[in-house]
């Protein structure tokens, strides 16, 4: 084939916002998205949803942009060469979820789907996506169902994809300046083109519907959680790290911003407060210690069972 159509995936991904920040706004109770479109000059645009000050979610996003170029930034070709010179399109929905309260975790999730073409060659496509969590006062029957949900949903795919690709948001979600995990991890995968496209496509549905079901009951057990300063400071300093890993490792930040993407829509992710303490160290018998167990990659279906 000399082109590939999009339109089917771009139709899923505007529908999975939709879908995404309905079921948000009805956990939250009060909290509505705000919608932002925006273009392009290069090529396309998008609709960047915002909630602020909802009834649990401090602000959260949900993105979906397709956008197109005629060149590739430095980003997407040093690994990937043979992608110079080639037209380009790519699509997806993005979001992050700062909640109020700290014993809700914080969590992020984003499918897209990535296209270059050159007449006369056959188009270099992929997938790719995924889900994980970022907790500051764990709970592990949390922890298990946030991976048991994962683990269910891939197993139409294979065996070994949950493992394939858990093991492979372990280590992308890695602060290697801190020696530790962004949170408890869940799924990532990049470059997915070993299936025929239909079946691909069909992943990163149940990975974007997935998430719903992952991530609201995490919501509902935990909105009415009692905390007091000490917690809300602890989940501040750790929203610090979060904003470590988006602008030093994140790809889809350095990509976002190195094609001419929207500034205001690539950094949505920040959370609204944070802060940095030198020298933090909690003590290992408090509940802000024992977060360190959970910042290494572990097999939680097992251990937890």
């Amino acid at each position: 084939m000399s082109q590939v159509d999009i339109q089917p995936v771009v139709d899923f991904l505007m529908q999975l916002q939709d879908y995404i920040c309905q079921q948000l706004e009805q956990a939250d109770g009060t909290g509505k998205f705000t919608e932002d479109k925006w273009q392009r000059q290069e090529g396309g645009g998008g609709r960047t949803r915002v909630m602020t000050d909802g009834a649990v979610i401090e602000q959260g996003g949900v993105n979906y942009s397709l956008v197109s170029g005629n060149k590739l930034p430095p980003s997407a070709t040093a690994h990937r060469p043979e992608l110079a010179g080639r037209t380009w399109r790519a699509c997806g929905v993005s979001l992050v979820i700062h909640p109020k309260n700290p014993f809700i975790p914080t969590s992020h999730a984003n499918v897209r789907f990535f296209v270059a073409e050159k007449d006369g060659e056959e188009p270099v496509w992929w997938f790719g996506g995924g889900f994980d969590l970022t907790p500051f006062f764990p709970f592990d029957e949390d922890v298990k169902h946030w991976h048991q949900v994962a683990h269910d949903l891939c197993a139409p795919f294979g065996t070994d994809v949950y493992d394939k690709h858990k093991r492979w948001c372990d280590e992308y979600f890695y602060l290697k300046h801190r020696d530790e995990t962004r949170g408890v991890g869940g799924l990532f995968f990049d470059d997915l083109n070993d299936w025929d496209f239909e079946q691909c496509f069909a992943y990163i549905k149940a990975v974007g519907e997935g998430f719903v079901d992952a991530y609201v009951p995490l919501i509902e057990r935990r909105k009415n959680h009692p905390y007091d300063e000490s917690h809300r400071q602890f989940q501040l300093y750790r929203r610090g790290r979060y904003v470590e890993f988006n602008l030093v490792f994140d790809r889809g930040t350095l990509f976002g911003l190195q094609s001419g993407g929207r500034t205001e829509s690539i950094l949505m992710s920040m959370p609204p407060l944070a802060r940095w303490e030198y020298n933090y160290q909690p003590q290992p018998d408090t509940q802000e210690g024992k977060l360190q167990a959970y910042l290494t990659p572990r097999n939680w279906l097992q251990e937890l069972n």
